[in-house]
């Protein structure tokens, strides 16, 4: 990898996320489950990250996968338009807190990833 693409973008939005939140990268290392170097070559563009990891990097950042990709600029496919409502309207409720709409995300994005697995 050469350090420009969506890589690249995807690290700079995590790192940008890590900065605001005010976390050194050996703490959020440690907070997402990942080793130091590993953390600064996912920030540097230069290892793309698993869903897994990636999934507990959103976590750590009270944030998720699909606004780390979109502020990452990186267009993710949905399966229909409904998907996207769904997620819209879990995220926008002001009556959940971060942590609960985290976790509901969570919850949908496995029954979605087991629909999709049982319809291959």
């Amino acid at each position: 990898m050469d350090g420009t693409g969506p890589v690249s973008s995807l690290g700079e939005a995590i790192r940008r996320q890590r900065e605001l939140s005010k976390v050194s990268m050996r703490q959020f290392a440690s907070m997402a489950g990942i080793s130091n170097p590993y953390l600064s070559q996912i920030e540097r563009g230069l290892r793309e990250p698993s869903e897994r990891v990636l999934d507990a990097i959103a976590r750590s950042l009270e944030t998720s996968t699909d606004a780390l990709y979109e502020q990452a600029g990186i267009a993710r496919e949905l399966d229909d338009d409904e998907e996207l409502g769904t997620r819209e309207a879990i995220e926008a409720d002001d009556r959940l807190t971060g942590r609960q709409r985290r976790a509901l995300l969570e919850v949908y994005d496995s029954f979605l990833a087991v629909n999709r697995r049982s319809r291959s």
